[in-house]
């Protein structure tokens, strides 16, 4: 009896060694990728998915830790999840393809060394609309916030940075501001245009609206919007001339990790250069992978939505970690959602 225990013990042990897990925001990596993955290693990947990135904090935090392997992750999010111990240091030994990223989007606020991230993709987040026969849509906030300037139905994204952020900008302050006065005003905008909003989704779901015509703008993030106006050539991404959000997303093992030699394996794999352009080919996002550059479908490399020109890309922020500072945000947030 003890016999057929152990062999049954063994042979669960076996099973768990042979399978990572990863917590990812959806449609955010090519089946085919993890399927070569899950061949190359004889192992079985198990995705879960996550639409905001406070829910996806808050998961790890109640437990979640011990149940992932990689967490695939905001920029505002790293700092956060290093000050509460939540995250290995990275065995770069075990990295050996580290050396394919592009230096600029590495030493990052949030983790100058590297100890606990590696980039993933980068983006913008912006509006993404349908065009109207002979007439240009201006690049402003004001197609949200506006009333005049409103182009028709429109969808608010549901991510309490992203769109506190998005009002910030129009009124010309930081994405990171925590001035109570300009919070003040960024609520009253939000809960203005709030009024006039189909509904909060998220940045696939706004995306969908407007591809349904169900909608006719949708703030979203520039991948989404790149893979709709592949789907719609009548869709267009606009980042508005008052700034917006730049982010980067970023790879990290959790402190709990069951498979820690897994998901350092998994990481590698994701950085081989061949392997970061299939995956930026799909996300239709911006590639960290200097190397994986001259794979790159070159249609997407000269898509500005994507690869925004100089002039843009110095209007764009990063979100930084507030601290104890982000709570007004919170009660900003909560207000917005009740009313």
């Amino acid at each position: 009896m003890k016999s057929l225990f152990l062999v049954l013990l063994l042979a669960a042990t076996a099973n768990a060694a042979e399978t990572l897990r990863l917590f990812i925001w959806s449609e955010y990596i090519d089946p085919k990728v993890v399927a070569d993955f899950e061949k190359a290693n004889s192992c079985k990947v198990q995705i879960d998915l996550y639409e905001d990135s406070d829910a996806m904090l808050a998961k790890v935090q109640a437990g979640g830790g011990s149940t992932f392997d990689v967490i695939v992750g905001p920029d505002s999010a790293m700092k956060p999840m290093i000050k509460l111990n939540l995250l290995a240091p990275l065995d770069r030994g075990a990295l050996t393809n580290l050396k394919n990223l592009d230096a600029k989007f590495l030493k990052a606020p949030f983790d100058p060394e590297n100890k606990f991230s590696v980039p993933y993709q980068w983006g913008t987040m912006g509006i993404y609309a349908r065009a109207e026969p002979g007439k240009k849509l201006e690049a402003t906030w004001g197609l949200i916030f506006d009333p005049k300037m409103q182009p028709g139905p429109f969808t608010l994204i549901d991510v309490a940075r992203d769109m506190i952020g998005a009002a910030l900008k129009y009124k010309g302050d930081s994405l990171n501001s925590v001035s109570p006065v300009d919070l003040k005003e960024a609520r009253d905008l939000v809960l203005e245009a709030k009024k006039r909003a189909l509904s909060f989704e998220n940045t696939v779901g706004g995306k969908n609206k407007v591809i349904s015509k169900t909608a006719r703008a949708a703030i979203i993030y520039s991948g989404e919007a790149a893979r709709g106006m592949t789907e719609d050539t009548n869709t267009v991404y606009l980042i508005p001339k008052e700034g917006s959000e730049i982010w980067l997303d970023n790879m990290v093992i959790l402190a709990k990790a069951p498979n820690k030699a897994l998901a350092h394996r998994f990481i590698d794999f994701v950085l081989d250069e061949k392997v970061g352009a299939r995956i930026s080919n799909f996300t239709q996002f911006g590639t960290p992978n200097a190397a994986a550059r001259q794979h790159i479908d070159p249609e997407l490399l000269k898509n500005p939505a994507i690869y925004p020109p100089a002039e843009v890309m110095a209007k764009l922020e990063f979100l930084q970690d507030l601290g104890p500072k982000l709570r007004i945000y919170d009660e900003v947030w909560t207000t917005i959602k009740s009313r």
